[in-house]
Parts: C-alpha cells; structure tokens; sequence
C-alpha cells in the first residue's frame, strides 16, 4: 500500500476510483484541516502524479507528528 499526502484544497481533484477511501467524507484531516491523504494500491494514480508517495513505514511516523494527533 502506497500513500500521498494532500492538501486539503486538493480534495475535489481526488478520484475516489483510484483510492482506498470512499468519499472526501472518509479522509482523515490534521488538526487544522489544511491536510489529508490518500491510500491506493499498485500504480500512482495519475491524478497524484508529482506528488511524494510514502511507505506504511513514512505514513506512521508523519501521523505521529503532533500536527495529526488528537488535541486534548
């Protein structure tokens, strides 16, 4: 599984076809709303194409960043 974060003005550019979400409604944001991303399978959709595509192993350790992270 590949990952590309986006920001979130990009999210009616997405092809939810390409992706593993369903809709911008089941993208994970960060605190502030200014980001999300996408997973896919296989192939760089070519609507990511330029983008920094990230491992699982990347993907985990952006999402530990506090910027991700639940605010109490």
């Amino acid at each position: 599984m590949k990952y590309v974060i986006l920001a979130a003005s990009e999210i009616s550019s997405i092809d939810f076809s390409k992706v593993l979400q369903d809709s911008a409604d089941t993208l994970r944001h960060n605190n502030n709303n200014s980001k999300t991303f996408v997973k896919y399978k296989g192939d760089k959709p070519s609507f990511l194409d330029g983008k920094t595509e990230l491992t699982r192993k990347e993907i985990l350790l952006e999402l530990r960043k506090a910027e991700w992270q639940p605010e109490e």
